[in-house]
């Protein structure tokens, strides 16, 4: 298979190219991460260079190309994706395991003595760079940070978004940008910070109270700030603010500068003064325009932490957003079931009528991440992607999982649920009550207040465990307002790094989304989102539990009730209730009919 691109130009093609780069440059390896100069999870197609040399297009992976060699790294999620797209590439499917080597140590192992391995320092974490700029160094070599090998092989690369820039306003902002600078401030303080240096766009556009459009699915924009207790610099390209939008700006003691010159502005930082940065959201290349007396205060962005705990206003709109969205959900499940059987219903389809579904519901602004609709063995690829060239059509028996998201000006949402298409087999119901049961377990846990979101994993894997299953992607991530579908610091996965910033504090929202996968046969997973809350106080000290935010039936026909314990069934019907008596004020024919038939009580 020749794997072909855009352009008419082949991977294999793109890669000799690359290679002749290379040579020209002196170079012995390439490093292509998935990455821009925001750290971003989600690239604005100018910076999708991995995506571009290796013709993968999942939104993780690492490549490393050589004279002899290209391989990319990729999770258990997209191995199966990747095995696909790279057939025929001359690119090797690297599989990420705990305890074998990431890109980092395999080029540490394999770059020969006195050699070179480059990447572009413009998307590359200063803690990354560190990192293998040390394994190098213990074999002579050395890493290349100022040079973009791409930018010379890369024919028609697209250009930076332009898309304008526009205010989050309240209601739905409840807390002013003037409040946030201050509280921003008064960490600087404490940390015997003069200034401050933010790359990350969702931190930017929660501080500001600005939203955008340069990356798909996130309302965020591309831009820096820098901030002291006297100034506040918006770093944004100036075609993205209108006249009105920066006079407001202003008022607020916010000077707004070209995107281009955050650089520069680095490299003006008086002598002896100290800069906070985050090593792990701020590239290797911007820093270097530091003067050498400018002294780094190295930790986690405190922005990072006042976004992802939201507070009880935002939780009332949050809760609004849900409602929502599960209405639309509802209005999608009433006529899927309706019309299945009845006319030709695609993987396609699914998509296309959920986001309208979804489109006509107060606050919409826009999906959270492109929809996934995985009938039977594509559902065992968890973050499958259906495309008019490959996709199935829904017919005969098996289950049908469907994991989308929306964003709305009071929250943004993310949820999974399993369909029954005909009549699911034996062992699918035992998959999808296996996985529910884990889903409870931590949907209904308490835990200490503080307690490290990576330890948090095993309580819904416990269940599943139990049978001798697993799944290889985290149980939880972060959810942002109005922002990110996928949020720092928490982060519930036992292979993340417990550090202190991934502490369970009240006002997180994070999603519990087990799985189980059955690569060729099919993928289950069920996903509510969920906000800590305080749960009351003990001679042990204070306690956490979860609210559930998520609103939609979970179709008890994939299950065997049987199988689930007599609080188990308690909780699911407690949900149904809840479900129901929240939605029902919100729909009225077929979809109401439906949302009563699913959450009548087992």
């Amino acid at each position: 298979m020749n794997v072909q691109t855009n352009l008419g130009q082949s991977v294999p093609q793109r890669l000799a190219r690359v290679r002749q780069v290379m040579t020209a440059e002196g170079i012995d390896a390439l490093l292509v991460p998935s990455a821009d100069p925001h750290l971003s999870e989600y690239l604005p197609a100018y910076w999708q260079g991995r995506r571009w040399l290796s013709g993968f297009h999942g939104s993780v992976g690492t490549l490393v190309v050589t004279a002899g060699f290209a391989g990319l790294w990729v999770d258990s999620r997209y191995w199966e994706q990747a095995e696909h797209e790279l057939a025929g590439s001359g690119i090797e499917l690297m599989k990420l395991l705990p305890g074998k080597p990431g890109a980092l140590e395999w080029l540490g192992d394999h770059v020969k003595p006195n050699g070179s391995v480059a990447v572009d320092g413009a998307v590359m974490a200063l803690a990354s760079a560190r990192q293998l700029g040390d394994r190098l160094k213990l074999r002579g070599a050395r890493l290349v940070t100022d040079k973009d090998l791409l930018e010379q092989a890369w024919d028609g690369r697209p250009a930076l978004p332009g898309n304008p820039v526009y205010q989050h306003l309240p209601p739905h902002a409840t807390v002013s940008r003037a409040e946030k600078l201050k509280q921003l401030r008064q960490s600087l303080q404490a940390k015997g910070a003069d200034w401050h240096f933010i790359a990350t766009l969702d931190d930017i556009a929660w501080l500001f109270n600005l939203r955008g459009s340069d990356v798909s699915y996130n309302p965020v924009f591309m831009a820096f700030a820098l901030i002291s207790q006297q100034q506040a610099i918006l770093f944004v390209g100036q075609d993205k603010l209108d006249d009105h939008l920066r006079q407001v700006l202003a008022v607020d003691g916010i000077e707004v500068r070209d995107y281009a010159e955050a650089g520069r502005a680095l490299g003006a930082l008086p002598g002896g003064s100290r800069l906070l940065i985050d090593p792990a959201r701020v590239t290797c290349g911007l820093l270097d325009n530091l003067p050498g007396a400018v002294e780094l205060v190295e930790g986690i962005n405190p922005t990072t932490l006042s976004k992802a705990c939201k507070g009880e206003d935002d939780l009332v709109h949050i809760r609004q957003a849900m409602e929502q969205d599960g209405a639309a959900l509802c209005e999608f499940f009433a006529w899927f079931e309706a019309s299945l059987g009845q006319e030709t219903i695609t993987e396609l389809t699914i998509d296309e009528r959920l986001s309208a579904a979804r489109a006509r519901r107060p606050c919409f602004v826009s999906l959270s991440f492109a929809t996934i609709a995985a009938f039977n063995g594509n559902g065992a690829m968890p973050h499958y992607r259906a495309t008019e060239q490959s996709h199935a059509v829904i017919e005969g028996d098996g289950l049908l999982l469907i994991d989308s998201g929306g964003q709305y000006l009071g929250g943004t949402t993310d949820i999974t649920r399993m369909v029954p298409v005909g009549n699911p087999s034996l062992q699918q119901k035992q998959d999808c009550t296996r996985v529910l049961k884990g889903m409870i377990a931590l949907s209904r846990a308490s835990f200490p207040r503080g307690v490290l979101s990576p330890l948090l994993d095993a309580i819904a894997r416990a269940p599943i465990w139990a049978d001798q299953v697993d799944y290889g992607h985290g149980t939880g991530h972060g959810v942002g307002y109005f922002m990110n579908v996928h949020e720092g610091p928490q982060v519930i996965a036992y292979q993340a790094a417990p550090t202190p910033q991934t502490a369970m504090q009240p006002g997180m929202i994070s999603s519990i989304e087990p799985g189980t996968y059955r690569p060729g046969q099919w993928g289950v997973r069920i996903e509510n989102l969920v906000v800590a809350r305080e749960a009351g106080k003990s001679a042990f000290g204070e306690f956490l539990d979860f609210e559930t935010l998520t609103l939609c039936p979970i179709d008890t026909r994939c299950l065997l009730p049987e199988l689930l314990a007599k609080d188990e069934l308690g909780w699911l019907n407690g949900y149904h209730v809840q479900v129901r008596e929240r939605l029902a004020p919100l729909l009225k024919g077929e979809a109401l009919a439906w949302l009563e038939a699913r959450t009548a009580p087992l």
